[in-house]
């Protein structure tokens, strides 16, 4: 339910894990994704996948209502990220 509340958002899935307990989501044009999961990262993974912005946990069984708020925290979360991202990649001022 969680994938389908963010594709509504226009988010895409790009990738899954190997166990398909993760699911990778991106706007078109963005490199940087969104991580949808069962659990939380290991230092590890986010080490070698610098790409994901912000992930959206959903541990434990939640009403649609709950899984709507933290859907939107997520988009909150993943817009500012991307939108920092952005504001460092222009060029300085003169």
């Amino acid at each position: 339910m969680a994938a389908r509340l963010l594709e509504a958002q226009g988010f895409t899935i790009v990738t899954r894990n190997e166990r398909g307990d993760s699911l990778y989501l991106a706007r078109p044009g963005q490199d940087a994704t969104l991580r949808l999961s069962n659990h939380a990262r290991r230092p590890r993974q986010r080490r070698n996948h610098p790409e994901v912005v912000t992930s959206l946990v959903v541990a434990t069984p939640k009403r649609p209502g709950q899984l709507a708020v933290m859907v939107a925290a997520a988009v909150r979360d993943f817009a500012a990220c991307t939108s920092r991202a952005a504001a460092k990649a222009l060029p300085a001022h003169k």
